[in-house]
């Protein structure tokens, strides 16, 4: 009998400890969002960026195939959704057209939960992406050492798999280091489904309706692995076409027009 109740004691008492242990996840209190409400896009909230990246960065840095725009043939308000839709159509020296909206200067963070409940597009040739970028004021932004969140990509030629992802000086596909995970989800072009991102100081989590996929701890390294608590980011919508990702096995060209339509964004700040 006494060993029995020494035993209730000690499975109580590890418990408690085990309790005492665990983290609590951290709160969080809406302070952005976009739900596409209104008749169009809203400039307080967004900017266009357009052309094909040249002189500076041509295709984007990653060879793309689209030219931006800010036509409401890309991009635009529709039954409460917001599409952004390419196109196969020549445009300025490119073959085909979309839009990419940012919202720097507008809206930036750092940390936090950011979300989007989206429908993506389908076909080879498609790479429809939700991500972020630092805002840096004081002089030109430095790729990758200040850091890149990729909350939502996918690529047409995949269908169906959603990527996390984080490039950095120290993790970057430039040298085959960039820290990612993935998660098949199937239905993603027929379906919505919520892309999510939870970012601390210290970690990051990718979520796709609210199942965890991929997470990453800064575990003390230094800011050229973890630059992410030196800025604020920005969110960047788009939707590209081919690419050195998104076309690696070619582009269909009998999908056009392919579109992203999203019925939210929000930005929950952490601290309640």
């Amino acid at each position: 009998m006494q060993s029995i109740v020494y035993s209730l004691f000690f499975i109580g008492l590890s418990i408690l400890i085990g309790h005492g242990e665990q983290k609590e996840k951290p709160s969080y209190r809406l302070v952005w969002e976009d739900n596409f409400t209104g008749k169009q896009i809203d400039p307080k909230k967004w900017v266009f960026q357009t052309g094909d990246g040249c002189p500076d960065v041509c295709g984007w840095g990653n060879n793309e195939r689209q030219y931006y725009t800010d036509k409401a043939e890309n991009a635009r308000i529709e039954n409460g959704h917001l599409i952004i839709e390419a196109r196969k159509e020549k445009t300025g020296s490119r073959s085909y057209s979309s839009a990419k909206l940012v919202t720097k200067n507008k809206a930036d963070w750092q940390h936090g939960r950011i979300e989007i409940r989206a429908r993506l597009p389908y076909g080879r040739g498609t790479w429809p992406a939700f991500w972020m970028l630092p805002t840096v004021e004081d002089r030109k932004m430095k790729w990758p050492y200040d850091g890149e969140i990729d909350i939502m990509e996918h690529v047409g030629f995949n269908q169906g798999m959603i990527y996390g992802t984080i490039h950095t000086g120290k993790y970057n596909h430039m040298i085959g280091t960039h820290r990612t995970d993935s998660l098949f989800v199937g239905d993603t072009e027929k379906n919505f489904h919520v892309y999510a991102l939870e970012w601390t100081h210290d970690s990051m989590s990718w979520y796709v309706d609210n199942r965890l996929y991929n997470k990453l701890d800064r575990n003390g390294e230094d800011e050229n692995a973890w630059p992410f608590n030196q800025f604020r980011y920005h969110l960047i919508l788009n939707l590209a076409v081919g690419g050195n990702w998104g076309g690696k096995m070619g582009i269909d060209d009998s999908i056009w027009p392919q579109r992203i339509e999203v019925d939210y964004i929000k930005y929950y700040k952490s601290g309640g």
